[in-house]
């Protein structure tokens, strides 16, 4: 018996390493009460082997009775049928839309057996069709589970995250087996002034039970399906009662790998706005998995967007699973680690760290909605591709009516390079720093910082004159926040190919090369070329595994 369970549990682990490898992601909710200007922002990193970074945009548009919306899963391409297209359709800029609606995922899976391979409407269906038709966040949510209740729901177990301006909103979802129409779900309003996170495992524990959704009515924080306990016992999962009832625990029950992988990434990102966080650094690490973080913290001090784009690029640090501080980190201080996450010496098993900044993000995002602005000009997606340690998030306007070309879609793809693909740009320059990561990113953070810097100073400028306009003239508004965005996304674009350039012919071949001016009447002057070595440790480290075998025999070496 004891090997019987023994198995069950490393083939479990094994499916969540594996899930967690190919398709994780991390989100942050932030409310208006947690912000310094009072807007509200979600965040999200799109992490994916496969997926190409590109900034998706669906024009507003009417239809014609009878028409027919096509479904293809996201991730993969695949067709799964059709639906009936809505009468109108609301401008879509990448995850945000024209009434400043956003909306962010992650993928944690839960119980397998639960997955409708039958149904019509797969997580990424959810999300862009919701965007397409939602006024508010409370309109997505109710848009979302009507359509997996009609259609059926073809995913596993998904974590939303849902904002407009005034709310913000973490939904949980999971179907109901193979050829069963519908799922089970829970959502939860963010109570002012915290923020919640969610990366690839469910959150949502014990919450109110109500007995109607009245989704019109401001004081109801909480809706859910009528029979999300019911379902739950009626398939043999839970026998307690119904205030006892926890959606995590018995949809996605927490093991090590849940809690290590996925919401290690949470407690990180609510580590650096609440002081408190450390209590809860053994379940993080997988060691005390009863001691489950809250769902929402409250922030110590009030956030601003820069600040949220920091929550993104976190490697853990200031905590004991800092990537920095292990051997994997090779000697210059790496922050990545090549897959797979787990391997074994001498039949023991072992991990690397899954940090919220990973090599394989596709794109990320933060989204920010503000009340007091119009709409169009109100919304802003701060839209990044690659690594979110090494990108830079443009401004795109909820309002603009086109995209920059670096980012389009149709510019490259995952397996075809284009030299002006924004993905493909930032690339270069991640990839080739990997080689010197301690050296290079100290000539790549300025160049980041200088730009979305410069980007949120402007933004305050452009608002205004944009809000201006937009009393007497609203098109010519919408074309002014159009131009601002394409031109500096296409600029941030053309500045990193600049620094790829930069990088490429300082650090070639391993050495430090700075330029210098070339005196009045000479033809030229070479470079000052510096071979600054390894570290001391990690000299120490080649000693240790070689020993005698390099050591230098009669001199001092060259």
């Amino acid at each position: 018996m004891k090997k019987s369970i023994l198995t069950i549990s490393l083939t479990a682990l094994l499916i969540v390493l594996m899930n967690v490898s190919n398709y994780a992601c991390t989100n942050f909710l932030i409310t208006k009460g947690a912000t310094i200007d009072g807007s509200t922002m979600i965040s999200y990193s799109a992490d994916s082997h496969v997926l190409f970074g590109e900034l998706y945009h669906w024009p507003a548009a009417d239809y014609p009775e009878g028409t027919m919306m096509k479904i293809y899963e996201w991730d993969t391409g695949k067709y799964l049928g059709e639906i009936p297209q809505a009468k109108h359709t609301y401008n879509v800029v990448g995850n945000i839309n024209e009434n400043q609606v956003s909306i962010g995922e992650t993928t944690y899976t839960g119980r397998e057996e639960l997955q409708d391979t039958t149904g019509l409407i797969d997580y990424g269906t959810l999300i862009y069709t919701a965007l397409q038709r939602a006024r508010t966040a409370r309109e997505a949510i109710q848009i979302m589970t009507d359509l997996v209740s009609k259609y059926g729901y073809y995913s596993t177990g998904e974590s939303f995250s849902i904002s407009d301006p005034n709310e913000v909103w973490i939904m949980e979802l999971i179907g109901k087996g193979p050829g069963v129409t519908g799922a089970v779900w829970v959502a939860r309003q963010i109570p002012d002034g915290y923020i919640s996170g969610h990366a690839n495992h469910a959150r949502i524990t014990t919450f109110p039970f109500n007995k109607v959704n009245n989704f019109n009515d401001p004081k109801q924080t909480t809706f859910h399906s009528t029979d999300v306990i019911s379902f739950a016992r009626e398939k043999g999962y839970y026998t307690g009662e119904d205030k006892d009832f926890s959606f995590s625990d018995v949809y996605a029950p927490i093991d090590f790998g849940g809690a290590r992988f996925c919401e290690a990434r949470v407690f990180s990102g609510f580590n650096k706005v609440n002081s408190q966080m450390g209590q809860y650094l053994d379940y993080a690490m997988g060691k005390d998995l009863k001691n489950r973080m809250p769902l929402w913290v409250k922030v110590d001090k009030k956030l601003s967007v820069h600040d949220v784009m920091g929550l993104m690029r976190d490697y853990y640090q200031n905590t004991p699973m800092d990537m920095t501080q292990d051997i994997g980190a090779g000697p210059y201080k790496s922050i990545v680690r090549w897959r797979p996450m787990t391997w074994k010496v001498d039949g023991e098993s072992y991990l690397h760290e899954r940090a919220i900044s990973t090599q394989q993000t596709g794109f990320s995002f933060v989204a920010q909605s503000r009340s007091w602005l119009p709409n169009p000009i109100g919304g802003i997606i701060w839209f990044g591709v690659d690594d979110t340690y090494t990108t830079v998030y443009a401004p795109m306007y909820c309002g603009m009516t086109r995209v920059p070309e670096t980012f389009a879609v149709g510019n490259g793809s995952i397996m075809e390079y284009s030299d002006n693909a924004a993905f493909w740009v930032f690339n270069q320059v991640s990839n080739f720093a990997y080689t010197r990561y301690s050296d290079m990113i100290k000539d790549i953070q300025p160049v980041q910082q200088d730009l979305e810097k410069g980007f949120i100073t402007e933004v305050n400028a452009i608002d205004k004159v944009a809000g201006e306009l937009y009393k007497t003239n609203p098109e010519f508004a919408i074309e002014f926040i159009t131009n601002y965005s394409v031109t500096q996304g296409n600029n941030t674009v053309y500045t990193w190919k600049k620094l790829y350039a930069y990088l490429f012919t300082k650090y070639l071949d391993g050495n430090i090369k700075y330029s210098q001016t070339v005196p009045e009447g000479d033809a030229y002057i070479p470079p000052v070329v510096k071979f600054p070595g390894y570290s001391e440790s990690w000299y120490k480290m080649i000693v240790k595994d070689a020993g005698d075998k390099l050591k230098v025999i009669g001199s001092d070496g060259h």
